[in-house]
């Protein structure tokens, strides 16, 4: 594999398991130091000795603790080249039984988190002269889903919130960009994860399956090059075809 991250400075949110433990994984592969944030420090511990990195504990609902861990983070590489903020919860409910702290508990994970991580990162970046984000959203955030009102609105903010970063920092030479991951066999939604929806879910891709972590590292991964250098304010389906839009 090729060395393209070789004395880049990543971190990661959500990165324990699932996407995010693949993004790492992918980035060390090609040369990067990486940190691993999540709250799962055990596994947390464990994807970071996997691949020579740190690792960090957080609660991205914690405002003042995630600013100090993404801090702590980027002290320790000795500055930050790309933030990939993964993380993510996923909740069902029918809309007209979610409860309000429910909907402020995803949004908090899944939205308010990337704007601190992006203030703090961004601010370092802006001194160094540059950088790159990129931000998971899903294909719930383009499309919507019964049942998952509050995660595909949550997710739809995160485009929004990708276009406004990319406006704002790209005179900084800042690039921000989002992913739009589809039906990706991980740990998220696995209890609901049936053999019947399995098949139905393929079935709805023109590739007859579903998406692996590793291909949402590589979309990522090739995000944060330079060969994506003139790519900012984009939202990429990594949906196997299901949406096109």
């Amino acid at each position: 594999m090729s060395v393209r991250f070789a004395g880049r400075r990543v971190v990661v949110t959500g990165a324990a398991r699932g996407i995010g433990a693949e993004i790492a994984r992918r980035f060390a592969a090609e040369g990067a130091k990486v940190a691993v944030l999540d709250r799962l420090a055990v596994e947390a511990k464990d994807v970071a000795a996997e691949i020579g990195g740190s690792a960090h504990e957080v609660d991205l609902r914690d405002v003042a603790g995630t600013r100090a861990a993404v801090r702590q983070a980027i002290g320790e590489l000795g500055g930050i080249d790309v933030l990939v903020n993964n993380a993510g919860i996923l909740r069902f409910a029918a809309l007209l039984d979610i409860d309000p702290e429910e909907w402020d508990d995803v949004f908090a994970v899944n939205t308010r988190s990337m704007l601190v991580t992006t203030q703090v990162a961004a601010r370092v970046m802006i001194d160094a002269g540059g950088g790159v984000i990129v931000n998971s959203s899903s294909m719930g955030g383009k499309a919507g889903g019964d049942g998952q009102a509050h995660y595909a609105a949550s997710k739809a903010a995160v485009i929004a919130l990708t276009r406004a970063s990319a406006a704002e920092l790209g005179p900084h030479g800042i690039r921000v960009n989002c992913v739009c991951p589809g039906y990706v066999a991980t740990e998220m939604g696995a209890a609901t994860r049936t053999a019947e929806k399995i098949e139905a879910w393929s079935a709805m891709s023109p590739l007859g399956r579903l998406g692996e972590p590793e291909d949402v590292a590589g979309v990522v991964a090739f995000l944060a090059s330079d060969d994506a250098a003139y790519l900012t304010g984009q939202a990429f389906n990594v949906t196997g075809g299901m949406i096109t839009h």
